[in-house]
């Protein structure tokens, strides 16, 4: 008789069957970053009539991802400090240059005056502000509250793609559309002395003459000058190289990627003299931009710029999703998310306003110039900066409330900045357009060839 036992089934597929319950972190990897490219090459497109944008979708992807616990990696960036500070590093130069390729008006004292406006008085209102509500309404040292409020500076030239100009050349430059590109252009540099400044107040410096006047000297004076310096040098070398040099310019012989090497260049050269490489990169691309003003080539280093960087810029968004599932905002308590809602929903509008104040724009502009000032990855540099270079203690809270501003700009911002600028640019065509109908006859028309 046959006797009943199981089928003996071959090691080769008993090899595949329990492979088949292990997922590789790697081919995990792998298909993410496969699915991100997807998102930065389709959704634009298909996310125009939604309220929705790309940032959204993929700080919703990362939280999908990384809450099903299939991957082991936990890209909270109190975990992997030094590694958070170098990529967001990264995506903030690469985007600095788009930024500075983006602008066609040439910098002047009045063409740029709400540039001006906001960096001289918006941003260290902001700042006093947001580290007075760090310290009297979080209880933070006065330390961690002058580097939060740093950290809120900047309006994030990463995130803020949507509200920035058009490409080079386009014509897409309106004065809240440029005074938001430049801004952001360069207040990731000025907003480097204050994260310098709580670094020298956990280090007890500021009680010190010696303390301030390095400060004041160095890290202010020095820094932005060298910064400034490196990337004009920098930016006028390679202009020349491309547009001027014996043989016609070699811009006919390169590609995009020469956008790439001037910003690496560029951020390289100021830190190799201690300056503020953040500075250099958006000088240089100006400078670029300024040797041949309306060359197609800038299109060409744009374009490959803005695709490193939404590449970048939405892989790290999947990573900040994945924080948040991991549990970035655990420690926040409703203080902090009160606060949260006064700096972006207060502080940065108010301060705005201010700096508006006799400015020539109408005062929708100015509404909207103060409200989307769009805070991001150049926060989470700036944490992770002053964390790895001071002494702040424990940072959990700061990161949970930077995390918690963060997710909400990307969300408020990202939902309206489109729809606000949209309807400022139809009333602005509606009041440039004539008063009488297009198909009306004009008030004095010509005479006829008959001399009717």
């Amino acid at each position: 008789m046959w006797s009943a036992r199981a089928p003996v089934m071959p090691a080769r597929f008993d090899a595949c069957a329990g492979a088949s319950a292990d997922f590789d972190p790697y081919i995990l990897f792998l298909l993410g970053l496969g699915a991100v490219v997807l998102l930065v090459s389709w959704a634009p497109v298909g996310l125009k009539r939604l309220p929705l944008t790309l940032a959204i979708l993929c700080v919703a992807l990362g939280v999908a991802v990384f809450s099903t616990g299939l991957l082991a990696f936990d890209p909270d960036p109190r975990t992997w400090d030094t590694a958070t500070e170098r990529l967001t590093e990264l995506v903030v130069i690469i985007s600095l240059m788009g930024a500075g390729l983006k602008i066609d008006r040439i910098p002047g004292w009045r063409s740029w005056s709400t540039t001006w406006r906001l960096l001289a008085v918006a941003m260290p209102l902001t700042i006093a502000a947001t580290a007075w509500l760090g310290w009297s309404g979080l209880g933070f040292s006065m330390a961690m509250a002058l580097l939060f409020g740093a950290s809120m500076a900047p309006t994030d030239p990463v995130l803020a793609s949507d509200v920035q100009c058009g490409p080079p050349g386009s014509g897409d430059e309106d004065e809240v559309r440029f005074g938001l590109t430049s801004e952001a252009g360069l207040n990731d540099a000025l907003a480097f002395p204050f994260v310098h400044l709580a670094i020298l107040a956990a280090a007890g410096g500021l009680a010190t003459q010696a303390g301030l006047t390095d400060w004041f000297s160095i890290k202010v004076g020095w820094k932005l000058l060298a910064g400034l310096g490196a990337g004009w040098l920098v930016g006028k070398l390679l202009g020349y190289l491309l547009f001027r040099s014996r043989r016609g310019g070699l811009s006919k012989l390169t590609d995009g990627l020469i956008a790439l090497a001037a910003t690496l260049i560029a951020y390289a050269v100021a830190e190799v003299v201690h300056g503020y490489g953040f500075l250099a990169v958006f000088v240089c691309a100006m400078a670029i931009r300024g040797t041949e003003r309306e060359h197609d080539f800038h299109q060409e280093m744009h374009d490959f710029s803005d695709q490193i960087e939404r590449l970048l810029m939405m892989l790290l968004l999947v990573l900040f999703g994945g924080a948040l599932a991991n549990g970035l905002l655990a420690s926040l308590t409703w203080t902090d998310a009160l606060i949260g809602l006064a700096v972006v929903f207060v502080v940065r509008p108010v301060a705005g306003l201010i700096a508006m104040i006799g400015s020539p724009p109408p005062w929708r502009e100015r509404l909207l110039l103060a409200f989307l000032g769009i805070r991001g990855v150049g926060s989470v540099y700036y944490i992770a900066y002053g964390i790895n270079h001071g002494d702040f203690g424990n940072s959990e809270r700061l990161w949970a409330v930077v995390g918690f501003i963060i997710l909400l700009s990307i969300i408020v911002h990202g939902v309206t900045a489109t729809p606000l600028l949209a309807r400022l640019a139809r009333r602005s065509d509606a009041c440039a357009a004539p008063d009488f109908p297009a198909d009306a006859a004009p008030a004095n028309p010509p005479a006829s060839k008959n001399g009717d």
